[in-house]
């Protein structure tokens, strides 16, 4: 891999605690076929990266495809040329899908997006015979949703590194689990990853946003509470084998 040492060496702990991630969540076996979530952000194109030179190891063989889910009706878009170029430099086939949501009075745009989204990566997988559906959430993604749930809805759970749909035959994984955010965005500026180019007229300030700022407060408090978090998710079975029901 080309790229300055100190790329080169972030690539390397990054891609180490991917395949921890695999092996402890038992997130890829023989003969998978992995669909990956790629916005085109800095997750999903790690993602997209870790996951198609994955392909090249002997064990497990499985095979992955990658859907950009592009919607009609919201300006957030990354360049799909430079998303074809990235996939086809890891020999990884890409679908684009264009969509659009119907706006409600009951329901956030932010809502019907998200689950719009959701529903085509869904449909796509099944057609294309995929089992496994991959999205780009890294540990801080998993720990403010613990902690938003905790805060908002009186419950500790979190979105789990491996979740078995219980009405289709599909797996939501999320290999990028152990990985931090901050090593994410310095090895997408050392590796040049494009960015999205964001204009969506519904993003605003969320409660995900006030809770990565008082995450932010808890870890200035203690440096290890990520892996306080961490372990408390752990010990509670909230990380593998929840069970979701869709209807699309």
């Amino acid at each position: 891999m080309k790229g300055t040492s100190e790329q080169q060496l972030l690539f390397k702990r990054l891609n180490e605690r991917f395949a921890k991630a695999l092996a402890a969540y038992r997130l890829l076996a023989d003969d998978d076929c992995v669909l990956i979530g790629l916005s085109g952000g800095k997750d999903s194109l790690l993602l997209t990266e870790l996951m198609g030179r994955r392909t090249q190891i002997l064990r497990p063989r499985f095979r992955v495809e990658a859907v950009h889910v592009r919607m009609e009706n919201v300006s957030y878009e990354t360049s799909t040329d430079y998303l074809q170029q990235f996939c086809d430099q890891l020999h990884v086939p890409l679908h684009v899908v264009t969509t659009r949501f119907e706006e409600s009075d009951s329901k956030p745009p932010c809502f019907l997006c998200s689950w719009n989204r959701r529903k085509q990566m869904f449909n796509l997988a099944q057609q294309l015979g995929c089992n496994k559906i991959a999205l780009g959430h890294h540990r801080d993604d998993l720990i403010h949703t613990a902690l938003m749930n905790l805060t908002f809805q009186g419950r500790f759970g979190t979105m789990p590194a491996r979740l078995q749909m219980r009405k289709m035959p599909l797996s939501i994984i999320r290999p990028l689990c152990l990985i931090d955010e901050a090593d994410i965005s310095r090895y997408a500026q050392l590796a040049g990853y494009q960015k999205v180019v964001k204009s969506c007229p519904h993003e605003r300030e969320t409660h995900r946003t006030s809770v990565a700022s008082l995450f932010a407060a808890m870890e200035k408090m203690n440096p290890e509470a990520r892996f306080s978090v961490w372990q408390a998710l752990e010990s509670a079975g909230k990380l593998v084998e929840e069970y979701l029901h869709m209807q699309i």
